[in-house]
């Protein structure tokens, strides 16, 4: 494994090109080998957009709700999270 992943259950997850995968993104991810691909083959710049998006709530509700808006949306082929500045880290 390199800094470009993060490893949960056992099935690598590609971290964004700031973010890393936390830990409850990384669950959802992998429960789904279907999302997972999507995942992967989103740009380092995308996944790192949810990623950021996903950490930016303040409320534990709304992390939960984020992640997984993330999800269905990235399995309805949205690439990036709608009506968002993006992240401020890159």
């Amino acid at each position: 494994m390199n800094n470009n992943n993060t490893l949960t259950a056992g099935r690598q997850v590609s971290n964004g090109v700031v973010h890393k995968v936390p830990k409850d993104l990384s669950k959802t991810l992998t429960s789904d080998s279907k999302i997972l691909s999507i995942w992967e083959d989103l740009t380092p710049l995308a996944r790192n957009e949810w990623i950021c998006w996903v950490e930016n709530a303040k409320h534990l509700d709304t992390r939960n709700r984020r992640i997984e808006r993330v999800r269905s949306e990235i399995e309805e082929g949205i690439r990036r999270p709608c009506c968002w500045a993006g992240c401020p880290h890159r």
